[in-house]
């Protein structure tokens, strides 16, 4: 989909097309000052003039997606709000809406596999269709199938997407990009060389930029590059799996299907806060964050159907370090509460002492959880002896809490 979470405000906000806009940032109030201001006015009636601006913006988000004409300035996804805001001052900003962006992406989904049903999700804005066995899917190469979907999403949604079509996913994915917004590019086989190749190796999906720094080292720029390279000298510098992979990427090889079932490896929550926090004099605030992103992933998990075991944090100090930590569970969980316990006990394992600027929450090891059994009833408990020494484990986030050095605490019955 073209820019598809600042192409669904633009259907909200159509006096807003041609400009500079940019989503991102903090919870979505837009909506509720704009109407303020103009009591009784419809929202595409509000004034351009009226919006707020990025040069305006003060805090710590990152765009998700930007209209064409702000990416002319430089500006682009995962980008820093404030870095954007030196680029293109003039942009106006809004947040996202997740709910309508999940309902349109679920709408326009829904359309694509109605015409080409071989359909794999790759995310909220972007799916690999398979043409192979689609009626007239392979009429001009496949541009006459991929016009009648563009026009069914246009037709129901107001929204445009880019297509391409290639003999296989790798290919496809990159020639999607070739023609935006609103165009559709094929690919043959024969293409590789005259269209592929010229490309900057961060082209290939699976080249991020640490490979692209490396290649760079090596004085390998293109994809071409990378093509004249034989698969032993890329094996014996980037690994046998992975120098392979990328050998056989740069010649457009790429046998893998359009998978249409697929099971999620894990499911997280994290958010960037708008100032750096510390554990001690935060603790407050960082505890009722901590509490609502493990809300907010047993929700999700509820949601989709799912059971997890390994519970796991995120860290990222404010020197931009990354610290992780997880903890397996003896049972499948999708509650709250247990999440909260283990992913508590997890943060006693990292350095609490720096501030941090985020932090996250993730489930991994799923299962269905229609597939998993209820857990076995807990054993009987011993009766209690009339004296005990307890060590007291304080969840650390937990305004009621103690530190992680608090002394041992002792209790008797």
């Amino acid at each position: 989909m073209d820019a598809f979470f600042a192409s669904v405000e633009l259907l909200r906000y159509p006096q807003l097309k041609g400009l500079p806009v940019v989503i991102g940032g903090g919870r979505r109030r837009v909506d509720e000052l704009l109407l303020q201001r103009h009591a009784g006015r419809e929202l595409r009636h509000i004034p351009v003039e009226d919006f707020p601006l990025l040069k305006d913006y003060a805090g710590r988000g990152v765009i998700t997606t930007a209209t064409y004409p702000a990416r002319q300035f430089g500006v682009g996804s995962a980008m820093g709000m404030m870095k954007a805001a030196k680029l293109c001052p003039q942009a106006i900003v809004l947040p996202v809406d997740f709910d309508e962006v999940r309902r349109i992406s679920r709408t326009f989904k829904g359309i694509i596999r109605d015409i080409a049903p071989v359909v794999e999700d790759r995310g909220i804005d972007e799916v690999y269709i398979d043409f192979t066995e689609v009626p007239g899917g392979q009429r001009e190469g496949g541009r006459v199938l991929a016009r009648l979907i563009q026009k069914a999403i246009v037709d129901a949604t107001g929204l445009t997407c880019s297509i391409g079509v290639a003999p296989n996913k790798l290919i496809a994915k990159m020639a999607s990009e070739f023609n935006k917004p609103n165009g559709i590019s094929i690919v043959w086989p024969e293409d590789v060389q005259t269209k592929i190749w010229p490309l900057a190796v961060r082209k290939i999906n699976g080249i991020g930029p640490k490979s692209e720094a490396r290649l760079h080292k090596l004085h390998l720029h293109t994809i071409g590059d990378i093509a004249a390279q034989s698969r032993e000298w890329l094996v014996d510098n980037f690994g046998q799996a992975y120098g392979a992979w990328m050998h056989d990427a740069a010649w457009g090889c790429d046998d893998r299907p359009v998978v249409t079932e697929s099971e999620p490896v894990s499911m997280s929550r994290e958010t960037t806060f708008d100032r750096d926090l510390h554990a001690v004099r935060d603790r407050a605030e960082l505890g009722a964050i901590f509490t609502d992103l493990c809300t907010r992933v047993a929700e999700d998990l509820r949601r989709k159907g799912y059971v997890g075991k390994t519970i796991g944090i995120k860290l990222r100090y404010d020197d931009f370090r990354t610290a992780t930590r997880d903890h397996t569970l003896e049972q499948y969980t999708a509650d709250a509460a247990t999440i909260r316990k283990a992913a508590g006990q997890c943060l006693k394992r990292v350095d609490l002492g720096q501030r941090l600027r985020l932090l996250g929450v993730r489930v991994g090891k799923l299962a269905r959880a229609d597939a998993v059994p209820p857990p076995a009833p807990a054993p009987a408990a011993e009766p209690a002896p009339a004296a005990h020494v307890a060590e007291f484990t304080p969840d650390l986030f937990h305004p009621a809490g103690a530190l992680a050095d608090s002394p041992v605490r002792r209790t008797s019955d």
